[in-house]
């Protein structure tokens, strides 16, 4: 006798089981053997008996001499715990399984009685079971629990359909039906799923198309093919040598203008578009491997198609291939527009014509806008430099780049900064003081001596010059001209805002585009006292502080130019 609890056949599996109504465990008592289809018991007549010999463990079966009898009871599998049950009722209780509702004995051998058995927590399928095989727990391989009678047919349930572990994608899909082989072998089948052609039977041959297999072979060849391409691509983007021109060029000539600033990936992105060189890349390399690559400028360069990158950096350093449009320090206005006109070979006047009528809107800073009496509002705003001017391009173009090259400079100088220390109005002024410094030295020696003459004799009451400045090259702005024999009688009666013989002071605007080094000079000037000064020479200038000083280098210098 099997007991468990408080009794037979009353004990509830779990205290929600619906098979039970309440008694003193959980409220709830055992209702009776109940189907799971439509709650209500299946009944089955009873089975024929039938006799089991031996099962192969050396002794007789412990089910009543190899007889088994099975009256009126499901017959339950549960592979999963490896145990079966036979009982007229089933109980279920946290995992554990209890045999109630009659004694069961097992004679000589087998489940002896009053034995109990023990049962896991379903939710550890593995808990409280022996590690490995043959360590002292129970084998239920060697028993007859382990292989139950089959049900008659009348009961037999449907066979659950075993775990695949031999996956077969079919035929000519996946791994396995192009790889794995076997299209010759006959292989059987013993395949008891629904659906073979038969328990048994043998599996039809997987037959396999040559010409999908050379489809196959073909596409697999091609990607190869295709990673060897891009990966030998990929090499050489990273590894390889650029691709380079060889030679000096094809002989036909190109003009390639280089913007300001440009360094050597944007010179190499130029000359690849213009047909120069073969490869940015190469004309970097050149470029760096070149000592003085790094000096190449702005500007407009005639070269020639497909040259190898290096005789192309040494074409460009060299100046027989710039051809700029360069404006020198001095420079006035008038002469600026004439070499627009020529390079970009428009009319003559063309660019003047633009540059009176649409001056404010070339980039003017506010500072240089509203001011009288101008001969030109855009003098001094033309920046002496070098400009890549080629045929094409608009004269409005040409003027704003001067335009922003002038403002450039004038902002990193400090223009708007240095004027008002200086006694001056603004910067307006400065850049006008500028410009007469930059007209009458010959060199660069000369700006800040010269700067110093403009603000002495600016001051009203100076005892040399009494606030007049008294240059000629004011009068010859004016006149458009460049004479050095000018009387003072023409110069003292001719009236004009420009003429410093005639008025005091300043004259309205800039007479020139100053330079970097005039306006330097204008900026910082010398306190030496001077008030004149004459060049002898055309190259360098003398400096004196009295009027009589000057007369005798006046006098030397008139000699001078008899004797020739």
């Amino acid at each position: 006798m099997t007991e468990y609890g408080r009794g037979q056949g009353s004990e509830p599996w779990h205290p929600e089981d619906p098979l039970y109504g309440d008694d003193g465990w959980g409220g709830q008592q055992a209702q009776g053997p109940q189907s799971p289809y439509g709650g209500q018991p299946q009944h089955y007549p009873q089975q024929p008996q039938q006799q089991y010999g031996d099962w192969g463990d050396g002794g007789q079966s412990g089910y009543g001499q190899g007889q088994q009898q099975y009256q009126g009871y499901d017959q339950q599998y549960y592979a999963g715990q490896g145990h079966q049950q036979y009982q007229g009722q089933q109980t279920y209780d946290q995992g554990r399984q209890q045999y109630q509702g009659q004694q069961q004995t097992y004679d000589q051998g087998g489940w002896g009685a009053g034995q109990q058995v023990q049962y896991t927590d379903p939710s550890d399928p593995y808990g409280q079971q022996t590690a490995s095989y043959g360590d002292g727990g129970p084998d239920y391989y060697g028993t007859p629990d382990a292989y139950p009678p089959p049900e008659p047919p009348s009961r037999r349930q449907a066979e659950p359909e075993p775990p695949r572990t031999d996956w077969d994608p079919g035929p000519d899909q996946g791994e396995h039906a192009f790889f794995a082989g076997g299209g010759d072998d006959d292989e059987d089948d013993d395949d008891g799923r629904a659906g073979s052609k038969g328990r048994g039977g043998k599996k039809p041959k997987k037959r396999r198309s040559g010409c999908a297999c050379l489809v196959l072979v073909t596409i697999f060849a091609g990607g190869v093919g295709g990673v060897g391409y891009f990966g030998w691509q990929f090499y050489q983007d990273r590894f390889g040598a650029a691709p380079d021109y060889a030679g000096d060029g094809n002989g036909e000539q190109v003009t390639v203008v280089i913007p300001k600033g440009a360094g050597g990936y944007v010179i190499g992105q130029k000359l690849k578009e213009a047909g120069v060189v073969q490869s940015v890349d190469a004309f970097v390399s050149a470029q760096q491997s070149n000592d003085k690559g790094k000096t190449i400028q702005d500007g407009v360069y005639t070269l020639q198609k497909q040259m190898s990158a290096a005789s192309a950096v040494e074409l460009m350093l060299s100046p027989k291939s710039r051809s700029n449009l360069i404006i020198a320090e001095g420079t006035r206005n008038t002469k600026v527009y004439e070499l627009i006109d020529t390079r970009l070979g428009l009319s003559k006047g063309a660019t003047a014509k633009v540059a009176k009528q649409n001056y404010k809107k070339l980039g003017l800073p506010s500072w240089a806008l509203n001011h009288p009496n101008l001969k030109d509002p855009l003098e001094g705003f033309l920046y002496p430099s070098s400009y890549a001017v080629s045929k094409g391009q608009k004269p409005e173009a040409v003027l704003k780049d001067m335009v922003a090259r002038a403002n450039g400079t004038y902002e990193e100088l400090g223009l708007e900064k240095k004027a008002k220390s200086l006694g001056l109005d603004g910067p307006w002024q400065l850049l006008t003081v500028a410009s007469l410094v930059q007209a009458e030295g010959t060199s660069h020696d000369d700006f800040r001596k010269m700067a110093e003459v403009v603000y002495n004799r600016l001051k009203p009451n100076n005892p040399e010059t009494y606030g007049s400045l008294e240059f000629d090259s004011t009068y010859n702005y004016v006149k458009n001209q460049s004479k050095i024999d000018l009387s003072i009688a023409e110069l003292r009666k001719y009236n004009n805002p420009y003429n410093t013989y005639y008025i005091k002071g300043l004259p309205p605007g800039p007479i020139d585009n100053p330079g970097a080094e005039a306006i330097k000079g204008s900026i910082d000037p010398t306190h030496d006292g001077w008030y004149y000064f004459i060049s002898l020479d055309g190259k360098t200038s003398k400096f004196t502080k009295t009027l009589a000083e000057h007369n005798k280098l006046v006098d030397e210098f008139n000699a001078s130019r008899n004797k020739n």
